[in-house]
This record gives structure tokens, sequence and C-alpha cells, in this order.
């Protein structure tokens, strides 16, 4: 097994910390961000230029890779590593929460989940272990096992019995990930339990005693509100062990990073940096920026004046706001690469704090800025 996590420091203000994630293809430092990359792209963006903005690892999801292009010609091209090009690690969902985000769609069972896929209709079926084979052709650095992500809000009883059956999913798919004799690819377990302290300390403590590679965190982010979602971690963390990388799934908004990262958070993914861009919405560190608003039409200053990324050192706010209004390409391709820069360049300015022990004041600082954009606007 070439995978490995090293606990580099311990913040003395608060549950942050500082680690190292060894996969067989490259050392990944945590704090991190990750970019997603659904159907083995990070939207329109290439793997130079995520190079370029020193993304360390980026995201592959199973379910819309099996149905499109499909394992055949992912395994006949090598793996997605070389189908995609991108020699950096990878980490690959289960695809658990497509298929279950598909209501109409999809009927759960105790084996497994069968669906109809959303491109044309046909019938498919999920099994723990297939998806572990699905994986396993990919090649991903870490995988992650089939569970149920429980919607938001949802009963005690209806959480309880999920929960059962995740967990049974979980140590089924770590038997057969140990049985296949997989090399040079990791297994986390997926954390779950809805919004009850109960259920997912039971959760965490199962799955730790499973001793997987590291610890995912499912099922927040999905409507509930933030206060709950810090709850969540602060009653999930300290029963997962110290040892191992915790991911935190889905999540990606700024100042999710900091109150995350400060509740013992190491990993974290979102479709959020891309999807607003499509938008013509930008994270600066001054809070969002709506390009297509009429006041940025003759405003020639960069998108964020503290962002030394491509497009803020070449474009103007005023170009980049004609660039939507006349729908050309260009702007989502510049507004993504923004905001995939300022999130990588965030983790990585966190990462310093924490080494500096001052990661509170830096939250601190980083408030204060996006204030003063709110009271600009207001």
């Amino acid at each position: 097994m070439s995978f490995s996590f090293k606990l580099i420091k311990k913040s003395s203000e608060c549950a942050a910390r500082l680690g190292e994630v060894t996969t067989s293809h490259g050392v990944i430092s945590t704090p991190i961000f990750m970019p997603v990359g659904t159907l083995a792209t990070v939207k329109t963006l290439t793997p130079e230029e995520l190079t370029h903005m020193k993304a360390e690892i980026i995201l592959g999801n199973t379910y819309h890779l099996y149905l499109r292009p499909g394992t055949d010609v992912i395994e006949k091209a090598g793996g997605l590593h070389k189908f995609m090009n991108w020699d950096k690690p990878i980490l690959t969902d289960s695809g658990g929460f497509q298929v279950f985000s598909l209501v109409k769609l999809r009927k759960i069972k105790d084996d497994g989940v069968e669906f109809s896929s959303h491109i044309d209709g046909s019938k498919h079926f999920f099994t723990p272990e297939k998806v572990i084979d699905i994986q396993n052709i990919l090649g991903s650095d870490i995988m992650m096992p089939l569970d149920e992500c429980v919607p938001y809000p949802a009963g005690h009883d209806y959480a309880k019995k999920s929960l059962k059956l995740t967990h049974k999913w979980a140590k089924l798919s770590k038997e057969h990930f140990k049985n296949k004799k997989i090399k040079n690819q990791a297994l986390f377990g997926i954390v779950q339990g809805g919004m009850y302290h109960d259920l997912r300390k039971e959760s965490a403590d199962y799955l730790s005693q499973l001793d997987f590679n590291g610890y995912s965190i499912g099922g927040l982010s999905v409507g509930e509100p933030k206060h709950l979602m810090h709850e969540m971690l602060e009653v999930t963390v300290p029963h997962l062990p110290e040892n191992k990388p915790r991911y935190l799934m889905g999540v990606g908004k700024p100042e999710d990073f900091f109150e995350c990262v400060m509740r013992g958070v190491d990993m974290f993914d979102c479709v959020l940096q891309t999807r607003i861009a499509r938008n013509g919405t930008a994270l600066t560190h001054y809070g969002k920026v709506a390009i297509k608003n009429a006041k940025y039409r003759f405003d020639f200053s960069p998108l964020d004046e503290d962002c030394t990324c491509y497009t803020c050192k070449n474009y103007t706010k005023a170009y980049l706001r004609h660039l939507f209004i006349a729908e050309e390409i260009l702007g989502a391709r510049l507004f993504s690469y923004h905001n995939l820069y300022f999130s990588i360049n965030l983790i990585r300015n966190i990462r310093k704090a924490i080494k500096e022990d001052r990661f509170l004041k830096y939250y601190e600082e980083f408030k204060i800025k996006g204030q003063a954009l709110n009271r600009l606007n207001s």
C-alpha cells in the first residue's frame, strides 16, 4: 500500500491541523481543496492550467464515468489518469450521492441500488462490491464505498435505518477491497447519521473499528443551517482516528474552509467554484462579485486586487462583464480559473497560518475584508 497520512502539526488555538497524504501519484498537503472533475474534466480548464494554479488532487465521479464514457473505454485507455492526462492524485466518489439524488429513478434494496440512467433510461444495479470494482478499473488513488446520503430533514427512525444499511455496505466494501488485494489505491469510510448526535457518534465509532485508510463525513451541506453542520462536525470528528485524514464531502465555500478546518477537517471538495463561475459570479477576498451588475460596466479594476491569478492580472471587471453580457465562453473559463485559483490559494494561506499559529487571526482578517465589500454594496 502506497497510501499514508502524516500528522505534521496541531494548532494550539483550535482543532485545525496540518498533514500530508501520500499516494502513488504524489503527496497532498492538508488542509486541501480538491477541484471537482465530474466527467474526467474540471469544467472549461485543462490539466496544465490546474497544475499551474497548484492543484494537488482532483475528483472524478464514479456514477457519471460508469455511464459515460464507460469503464471499458477508461480501462483500455490505461486508467483515468492516462485517459484525462492528469498525473497527480485523483479521488473518486462512489456515485452514491448521485444515485440517491435521482429519487424517481432509483430503488434502494438491501444488497444495493437499482437505478435508471438519467441519460437514456437504461437499468443498472450498484452493489457495494461493484462500486469498488468500478473504481479499481478507474485507478483512482482514493475511492469511496457505496452509502446512502440521508436528505434534510429526515426523522430519526429513517436516519437510523439508513445508517444500518450504510454500515452494512461499508463492511462489504472493505472486505471486497481486502479480498481483491488492491494495491496503490486507498478506501475511505463515509460517516452518515443525518443531523443526530447519537447516530453520528455511532457511525464514526463503527467505521473507525473497520480501519479504513481515511474517513469521509457525508450527508452535510444538504440544505441544513450552518450551525447544524458545525454541530455535526463537533460531535463526529472527536470520534475519528487522529492518524487518518478527514474529508468533508461537497463543502467548499471560503467561510466553510475556516469554520470546518477549525473543527478538524482536512479535505474539501465542491462544484461551487465552477458552477457559479458559469453564471458570472466570482469568489474574492471581499466577498462575491456578480459581474453582470451594471455598476461594473465602466469598472477597469481587477476582479480581486489581492489575487495574483491569470484572470486578475490581465483583465478588468468591465471586460469580464462584457464577456458574460455577450455570452462569450471565455468569460466562464476566466471565472472558473479565478474561482479555483482563489480557493486553492486560500487553503494554502490557511495552511501557512496554522503553521505559524495565527489561524484565528487570519480568519478575523478574512472576515473583515468581506464585511468591507458588504458595507460598500449596502
